[in-house]
């Protein structure tokens, strides 16, 4: 993992570091010298728990996009998703996530959009004091907590699998 990224840039960085500002989080990206692009392998270039990483996910519900940022230790239950937000959730292919995002699979970031978009966080976020999302680039990630993320998002707080007894 390099130092954060003060010498590198990519157009949909600046954009997610711009909405951070704007939302007047200090973006604090951090480059890596390779791609992270899955939950387990930025939890090993960070050394936190698997759990800890915001997976930007992106899924249409009835054809609008949805982005679903889920704990990386969670896979998400489209159909418990589904009944939830009362809609049909499918996932969205790479062209759907690029317009919707202006950013790439791997590198989704929760912020930095086009348009903002109906977001839904995982509420096992919430155990972790610190989470971390990527921001715009399968090389880059950014910290942030789990209420800074519901509020960056406008993001709907809740569940994305069913409860286990």
């Amino acid at each position: 993992m390099s130092a954060e990224g003060a010498d590198r840039t990519h157009p949909a960085v600046e954009k997610v570091e711009a909405a951070l500002l704007a939302a007047g989080v200090e973006p604090r990206v951090r480059w890596f010298e390779a791609a992270t692009p899955t939950a387990v392998s930025a939890a090993a270039e960070l050394g936190v728990e698997v759990g800890a990483i915001a997976n930007s996910l992106v899924f249409t519900i009835d054809g609008e996009p949805l982005l679903v940022m889920t704990s990386g230790a969670h896979r998400v239950d489209t159909a418990f998703l589904g009944e939830r937000l009362g809609g049909r959730i499918r996932r969205a292919g790479p062209e759907t996530v690029k317009a919707a995002t202006g950013q790439t699979i791997g590198g989704v970031a929760p912020v930095g959009h086009p348009a903002p978009l109906r977001t839904v966080v995982d509420t096992e976020l919430a155990g972790y004091q610190e989470v971390w999302a990527a921001a715009g680039h399968p090389h880059t990630v950014f910290p942030t907590t789990f209420a800074e993320l519901v509020r960056i998002t406008n993001g709907d707080p809740g569940p994305v699998e069913p409860p286990t007894s």
